[in-house]
């Protein structure tokens, strides 16, 4: 199919469905802390033409609504998906705007824009996937990939969503948009308003969040306030802010951020041939992207672009893990806040507003939630980090879990498994040097340890050498260097 073949049929606008009581409301209409006004739950984008209805609930395998898909320009057979994927691999070798970005090149499975010119891209998405071969070989896995969304232009998997929400805000004739922020949001909101010429308002924990993603902030004119509280409290003043204020809320309640970062699931079948991997691991904090990228996926099976799901397994790390005690304890029942406390600054939330909806998703594919202690965490990002790669803390929880489901049996020799990698390594360089200065763990948490792991970790510390200015301190050195790799095999 080439780009001038698009749809002739007028699409129907979004609709928003709560997840608690079902109400269906137009996109408009939504509160302005995107809460449902009968029973307080979160909204999902429900799409008229496309109506993958209670598919985050239970495991019932989606099917296409009973109107004629086909009509509203969606494919209803094996040919008119081909059609679809034809479409999208094409619009990559496009030089037009839209085009260029990795969300919007799939935008007939996004919220639809009256005016393109309202559609704010940095050109974010079309992020790689990387083989772990170490990784992988050390796991005893035939096939291990990290789909890196840290390669977003912002570093950050929040730039997908991102693009969506704002645009929806600007064709909306918002000017001022906020977000409470663990760093990641808060950098990307910024940009995509500066880029927009709106003006952003930043709210953030004091002393929780690691300065190089608040200096993004700072640098895209964000106006940045310091609350003396968690992330949680910033979460409560935001809520009764927009309320007060035309401000338009571009946390992960705002059901338009899950609808782009849903494109990274997209694109990941795209790369793999449309086989979708047999596990995809995402890290968990406020649980938004476990569920959008669930929902993508429940979307591309409905539309017959795969024939199965992945199963999708959320890691928590152990100071911050309400979503793993009430997957363990009460089947995700129950849920209770917990005070969250870990390094990994991205994920140190300890009431994610998206929790009912992660849980529908690990339900509906078959997955696990697990967690995994702040030595494993720094463990797996220098594993990561020896690939060649490089991630933010808060990505290495991935493969700290993989390696427990691993040990669980969870996850066989022949599986293909893709690690969701969701910030850059620049993000948090703080850690990254306290980790290889030897100066991350306390003494107490080195001693925890066991004795292999506290034995790897100290082989993978690399801190720089101070020496005399001279060729023959550099020579041994190297020396050193090569007689210690050749000891470690």
């Amino acid at each position: 199919m080439s780009e001038t073949q698009t749809i002739s049929v007028p699409r129907p606008a979004p609709q928003l469905r709560c997840i608690g009581c079902g109400a269906v409301i137009a996109g408009a209409d939504a509160a302005e802390d995107f809460r449902c006004r009968a029973c307080g739950n979160l909204f999902e984008v429900e799409y008229p033409e496309l109506l993958v209805r209670d598919s985050w609930r239970d495991s019932k395998p989606p099917t296409l609504a009973a109107n004629d898909a086909a009509r509203m320009g969606h494919p209803d057979s094996i040919h008119g998906a081909e059609s679809w994927k034809e479409l999208w691999r094409g619009r990559r070798l496009s030089r037009e705007r839209l085009n260029r970005s990795g969300v919007w090149r799939f935008r007939e499975l996004l919220p639809f824009m009256a005016d393109d010119e309202n559609v704010v891209t940095l050109e974010e998405g079309n992020t790689p996937l990387y083989a772990l071969p170490r990784s992988a070989e050390s796991l005893g896995i035939e096939r291990l990939f990290a789909k890196h969304q840290g390669m977003n232009p912002t570093g950050s998997f929040k730039d997908t969503g991102m693009t969506a929400a704002l645009s929806v805000a600007k064709e909306r004739g918002f000017t001022w948009v906020a977000c409470a922020s663990t760093g990641n949001t808060s950098a990307s909101m910024a940009a995509y308003a500066a880029r927009a010429g709106m003006r952003s308002l930043v709210l953030i924990p004091e002393g929780k969040v690691a300065w190089g993603k608040l200096s993004q902030s700072l640098d895209y004119g964000a106006v940045t306030c310091q609350l003396k509280t968690d992330f949680d409290g910033c979460v409560s003043v935001l809520a009764e802010l927009v309320r007060r204020a035309p401000v338009y809320l571009l946390n992960s309640v705002n059901p338009y951020r899950l609808e782009g970062q849903k494109t990274a699931g997209i694109e990941l079948a795209e790369a793999m041939d449309w086989q979708v991997p047999d596990h995809l691991i995402v890290p968990g904090g406020n649980l938004a992207n476990s569920s959008a990228l669930g929902k993508g996926f429940l979307e591309l099976l409905a539309l017959r672009m795969i024939d199965r799901l992945p199963r999708i397994s959320v890691i928590q790390a152990e100071g911050a893990n309400p979503l793993f005690l009430s997957w363990t304890q009460h089947q995700g029942n129950e849920f209770a806040p917990v005070e969250a406390h870990t390094r990994a600054t991205a994920i140190r939330i300890g009431n994610p507003a998206s929790w009912q909806k992660a849980v529908g998703i690990l339900r509906a594919t078959g997955g696990w939630c697990e967690q995994v202690s702040e030595q494993e965490i720094a463990l797996a990002k220098a594993e990561i980090g020896a690939e060649g790669i490089g991630c933010e803390p808060a990505s290495a929880v991935t493969l700290a879990g993989l390696k427990k489901l691993r040990a669980q049996g969870h996850i066989g020799k022949q599986e293909t498994v893709v690690l969701l990698l969701t910030g850059h390594t620049l993000k948090d360089p703080e850690y990254t040097i306290d980790l290889h200065r030897g100066k991350l763990l306390t003494a107490q948490e080195t001693a925890a340890m066991p004795a292999t792991q506290r034995a790897e970790l100290e082989a993978m510390a690399s801190a720089p050498q101070v020496l005399e200015p001279s060729v023959d301190a550099v020579m041994r050195v190297l020396d050193e260097a090569v007689q210690s790799r050749m000891v470690r095999g």
